[in-house]
């Protein structure tokens, strides 16, 4: 018979459901992170992602199903969970009138860490998240980055096998952003698994695999590559003196449609029934001469907004 550990799948959710009250916030949902891997959840607000969070992190019981890590369950077993899990929630709880290098010591205690290693370990993590020369500086006055990045740090003092990240870059400037994902891909090498819920879709695009919540249900689950590949018709990119109008001329001619305006250019999904010289025609017949139109590759952000006006169909 096997042991826990020695499943490839690091994260297993089953049929997983959560309740309050009369109303469930996440209901039916299944997937599973393998071992070395960074998994992504996205979704908007109130999709159910920071439910999923803490009930694999084992702060929230679920109502229904299971999740196991490295083959222990959060219900029968939550204590090993919770030793090898690393959870940071959206507000991880720094001490701000502790120091860079004080906050990685408490945190240490908590975990028990052994004396004769602790050192080094604190070196090693000060070093990969780049906060040594902040050691001696109080946690309030950090950056947000920094302080994402001392959080990150306390929630691998014990060398977890499995990282769960709720959200940890929202408000985070874009510079901290890229240097927090390089701290992730490093962990990766160093066989560390990562589950990461993000509102960010281009974060997402640096995941092996992505889910897509909504309204409490995970709608889909693959690589980015494939779930991109969801998108039928073309998705094009319109310039234009004034993107505002353009685009308010085209929903008055296609009505609802995906459609954005992203860097003050106007990303459009193509109907089925029309070609890339149609629009052109048709646009240039509402009295829109000014513009260029060009083919764009799909992003997750497509697939997304895809999926979401799929949701207010139904």
């Amino acid at each position: 018979m096997n042991s826990p550990d020695s499943t490839d799948q690091t994260i297993e959710i089953k049929d997983l459901g959560r309740e309050f009250g009369d109303f469930w916030a996440v209901r039916q949902v299944n997937f599973s992170v393998s071992r070395g891997e960074i998994f992504g959840l996205v979704g908007p607000d109130g999709a159910g992602k920071t439910t999923v969070m803490r009930m694999a992190a084992g702060v929230l019981l679920p109502s229904e199903g299971d999740i196991l890590v490295d083959g222990y369950s959060v219900i029968s077993d939550p204590e090993t969970v919770k030793k090898r899990i690393g959870y940071m929630s959206q507000r991880f709880g720094l001490y701000g009138d502790l120091t860079v290098l004080e906050n990685l010591r408490f945190y240490g205690d908590l975990y028990e860490i052994p004396n004769k290693t602790r050192a080094a370990e604190e070196e090693k993590l000060l070093g990969f998240s780049y906060l040594t020369p902040f050691k001696d500086r109080k946690a309030k006055d950090l950056s947000g980055g920094m302080k994402q990045k001392l959080g990150l740090a306390c929630s691998l003092i014990h060398r977890p096998s499995v990282l769960l990240l709720d959200e940890p870059t929202n408000g985070v400037d874009p510079v901290s952003r890229r240097d927090f994902w390089k701290i992730l891909h490093e962990m990766i090498k160093e066989g560390v698994t990562v589950f990461v819920s993000t509102s960010y879709l281009d974060e997402a695009e640096r995941c092996e695999r992505v889910g897509m919540m909504q309204d409490g249900k995970l709608t889909m689950c693959d690589n980015p590559r494939e779930l991109k590949k969801t998108i039928s018709g073309s998705i094009l990119e319109i310039k234009t003196d004034d993107p505002g109008k353009t685009l308010q001329a085209l929903k008055e001619r296609y009505g609802k449609m995906t459609s954005d305006i992203v860097s003050g250019v106007i990303r459009f999904r193509l109907p089925r029934t029309s070609s890339l010289e149609k629009i052109k025609n048709e646009m240039k017949n509402m009295g829109l001469a000014d513009f260029s139109i060009n083919e764009a590759r799909p992003t997750l952000e497509d697939v997304f907004v895809n999926q979401a006006m799929k949701a207010d169909v139904q």
